[in-house]
């Protein structure tokens, strides 16, 4: 039985003391879709009247990395050395993908901030199209790979993906 590192023996909620963990380099890529009606992905492609939608998504979800330990209770505050955040437009199928890496070079990992990330930067979409549609759903954010740290290297196991958890 794997043991949750954030309650102690008595079961307890706390924080993970990774005073004594060596650092090394960690990376984290996660991903996420918001899809939409084709009236709502044109504003993407053509612009919005509130302005580069994606553009601002960018920035939201840079931030939103970095503010991760102060939303997450119990996640520790990481000094990131690199946040990217991508955008794949499919305007057929009227969806926006998101992808974010986040790096450091530390004693935890990075998944909570480009999971947060991918989090943000989907609902700053959200509000930006919402007065055309709001009907938008965001879903299947989830961890893509990880680097580094004692468990060493993740990578999703795409066969599950359509499994119901």
């Amino acid at each position: 039985m794997i043991d949750l590192t954030h309650f102690n023996e008595n079961n307890e909620a706390h924080m993970v003391d990774v005073g004594e963990k060596a650092p090394t380099k960690r990376t984290a890529k996660a991903s996420g879709y918001i899809n939409m009606s084709h009236e709502a992905i044109q504003f993407i492609i053509k612009g919005a009247a509130k302005g580069d939608v994606l553009g601002i998504a960018r920035v939201a979800g840079i931030q939103a990395a970095k503010q991760t330990g102060f939303l997450i209770p119990l996640c520790h505050p990481v000094a990131l050395t690199h946040v990217r955040v991508d955008f794949d437009v499919d305007v057929q199928l009227a969806r926006v993908k998101t992808t974010v890496t986040a790096s450091t070079e530390g004693k935890t990992g990075v998944e909570m901030e480009a999971l947060t990330a991918v989090n943000i930067s989907l609902l700053t979409i959200y509000d930006m199209l919402k007065a055309v549609d709001k009907n938008m759903v965001i879903s299947q954010i989830h961890l893509e790979t990880k680097t580094g740290g004692k468990s060493g290297t993740f990578v999703f196991d795409d066969s599950l993906e359509n499994l119901n958890y």
